[in-house]
């Protein structure tokens, strides 16, 4: 269900801030198709350690994509999941929630970065420490996956099918089975080339910020966030 304005066209059916969010995401992907080396340099998250690194990278690197497959299902996620959200919690508080979500998964994957990095430097491999400050992180799975653990919390016990396998199951099993895989795929390290620890810090920091709200009966307030 969306909400109506009386203006015809596809993207009219999108509550505001979804839609926003998709427009942004979409304007960053087109720069970074013309000038990828300027836009990942600048715009992607590195390692605050790293020579490359810049305070607004927090937030930027939420709407940056390194391919048009990781767009694309960023995307419809977003829209299908975050429409059905910001439709029951608001606008407002649904933009709260994503950037909150957005950022504890930046939190846990740098974290997780601290770690490798003393690791690497305790054992004087500067070749991965290098490697490291010049790796960056990109794209807004982490908020993603945040907003599907939110969407899991309002409708548990709504049924979603996966495209391929075409497979059936409640939201919240499947949503406890995509943080089964990547704590898995993250700690034995396998699946290299995304940000596992990401995604989880965005499911952790939704799944905290819904019981919050549940718990202190402000999930249905538009108006009260915290």
């Amino acid at each position: 269900m969306a909400y109506y304005n009386g203006r015809s066209g596809f993207m009219a059916g999108i509550p505001t801030v979804t839609k926003n969010l998709i427009i942004i995401n979409l304007i960053m992907f087109v720069a970074t198709l013309i000038s990828e080396d300027f836009m990942i340099g600048t715009f992607a998250m590195f390692f605050p350690a790293s020579p490359f690194f810049r305070w607004w990278q927090v937030l930027t690197h939420m709407f940056m994509h390194g391919g048009f497959w990781h767009i694309f299902f960023n995307m419809y996620t977003l829209f299908i999941f975050g429409s059905a959200l910001e439709n029951a919690i608001g606008s407002k508080k649904f933009l709260v929630f994503y950037f909150l979500t957005g950022l504890g998964a930046v939190a846990l994957h740098t974290g997780v970065e601290y770690l490798q990095a003393l690791s690497y430097a305790s054992a004087q491999n500067t070749a991965a420490l290098q490697a490291l400050y010049r790796t960056p992180v990109l794209g807004a799975s982490g908020a993603i996956y945040g907003v599907l653990i939110g969407y899991a919390m309002m409708y548990p016990d709504s049924v979603l099918t996966l495209i391929f396998p075409p497979v059936s199951l409640k939201a919240k099993w499947f949503v406890l089975i995509f943080a089964g895989i990547e704590l898995v795929t993250g700690v034995t390290g396998t699946a290299e080339g995304i940000a596992h620890f990401a995604h989880l810090g965005g499911m952790l920091i939704g799944w905290l910020v819904m019981l919050y709200w549940k718990k202190s009966h402000k999930l249905w307030d538009r108006d009260s966030w915290f």
